[in-house]
């Protein structure tokens, strides 16, 4: 009989990786599913869903993100800054266009639980309108979503 294997804190942080994912022509939520996936280390075998045992994940081409049917015309973004009269309302076609960065982070955290962890888990997710800048020390493994229907 094999025993169930929990991870502790300090086990999770010592085997983490890089991954890098670029968004180009990828729908908006496979990609945010499956960056909430490697975040909360789901993919792995050894997934304990009370430690923080994700990886780190870079996004880059943020802005080529796509939408699917009419939601870059007809769906709504809003948020509101607390005050009277402070609600603002965004198209899909200016999130993708001016804030492409916030789309996709918000996507991800509406993905994670909602729990102590989850800024913890969201703080390792870095995401870049475009090429971005390169993490070449961390040597980040390539991920093609293109390819996964």
């Amino acid at each position: 009989m094999q025993k169930t294997t929990m991870l502790k804190k300090e086990q999770a942080k010592s085997a983490r990786k890089w991954f890098e994912i670029d968004a180009t022509g990828v729908v908006l939520g496979k990609l945010s599913v499956e960056v909430a996936n490697i975040l909360r280390g789901k993919n792995k075998p050894n997934f304990t869903p009370n430690v923080d045992c994700g990886d780190y994940v870079i996004v880059r081409n943020a802005s080529k993100v796509v939408l699917t049917g009419n939601k870059a015309q007809k769906e709504k973004w809003y948020t509101h800054s607390q005050y009277i009269g402070g609600l603002r309302t965004r198209t899909g076609k200016q999130m993708i266009e001016e804030y492409s960065v916030e789309l996709i982070t918000t996507a991800v955290k509406g993905m994670l639980p909602k729990n102590r962890l989850a800024k913890q888990i969201l703080s390792k997710l870095t995401v870049y309108p475009d090429m971005g800048i390169a993490h070449e020390a961390q040597k980040p493994i390539k991920l093609d979503l293109k390819g996964k229907k």
